[in-house]
């Protein structure tokens, strides 16, 4: 398999593609062609959808899931895909249907059977499903919760302006729907067969600090894959929050994610897996 040339991120909730602006012009700058698709509707800069939050009201995430493999399916060849948060969870949505040629996972969102729920996690989503009606809204955090959630080891200063450069409202149907999807019957949106034999390698990258995302939530993701054969790792950051895209060290984490991917996605399934 030739090297892959292509990179993919994809953004999570409470930001939009401007979140992965550093790692674009990183990336690039390395030969890479990086794209950074946006959610349905998400297609416009982060003030516009701060001004007019119905494309996030209406999210779906089935609607996200298509919108993305209807743009994977223009590239010529399976790229590198990268997920961050929320973006993390439909990553492996995409994988599982048999996109991309190696994935990473930042502080990734659990996929539905994934159980691990600490208290950190609930006090950040707190401010969305404390309310039953916010799961027809376009909900957002006050500096001070954004500040919890995403930037807590940054100081005031820095998470103020990453709120100011980055922050828009999430989806409360997305989260309350990803909330309750272990709870209903068949399967939801988040979907994925852990036992795909067939699923290119996947790395999660952990942030220690992280509240909204912390490590045991990858960690028991990354535990649900069992198909034989594939390949699946886990790694924490020391000292790093949920918003590892931005702030202090990046650049690192950026470059760590790279060599890994690149490491691994020469990887194909076996004729026998390929087969089952």
């Amino acid at each position: 398999m030739d090297t892959p040339n292509t990179i993919v991120l994809i953004h999570g909730f409470w930001v939009t593609p401007r979140s992965w602006e550093h790692w674009k012009s990183r990336y690039e700058a390395k030969g890479f062609t990086v794209h950074t698709p946006a959610y349905p509707g998400f297609d416009v800069e982060v003030e516009a959808l701060r001004e007019d939050p119905s494309p996030i009201a209406d999210l779906t995430i089935e609607a996200i899931v298509s919108h993305l493999e209807a743009f994977l399916d223009t590239l010529e060849t399976a790229p590198i895909l990268m997920g961050h948060s929320a973006g993390g969870a439909f990553m492996q949505v995409v994988m599982d249907h048999g996109y991309g040629c190696v994935g990473v996972g930042l502080n990734s969102a659990p996929t539905e059977g994934v159980r691990a729920t600490p208290w950190t996690q609930l006090h950040s989503l707190f401010p969305v499903l404390k309310n039953p009606l916010n799961h027809h809204r376009a909900v957002g955090f006050t500096a001070d919760q954004w500040k919890y959630a995403f930037t807590n080891t940054y100081t005031d200063e820095e998470s103020q302006a990453f709120y100011e450069r980055y922050h828009i409202p999430a989806s409360g149907r997305v989260l309350f729907d990803s909330a309750l999807a272990n709870f209903q019957p068949g399967h939801q949106g988040a979907w994925v067969n852990f036992k795909n034999p067939n699923r290119a390698p996947l790395l999660f990258l952990s942030g220690s600090e992280d509240h909204i995302m912390p490590p045991a939530v990858q960690t028991s993701n990354a535990k649900h894959y069992k198909a034989e054969g594939t390949v699946t790792a886990h790694e924490t950051y020391e000292g790093r929050p949920h918003l590892m895209v931005a702030g202090s060290g990046w650049e690192e984490i950026a470059d760590t994610a790279l060599e890994w991917a690149l490491a691994h996605a020469a990887w194909t399934p076996s004729a026998d897996r390929a087969e089952s």
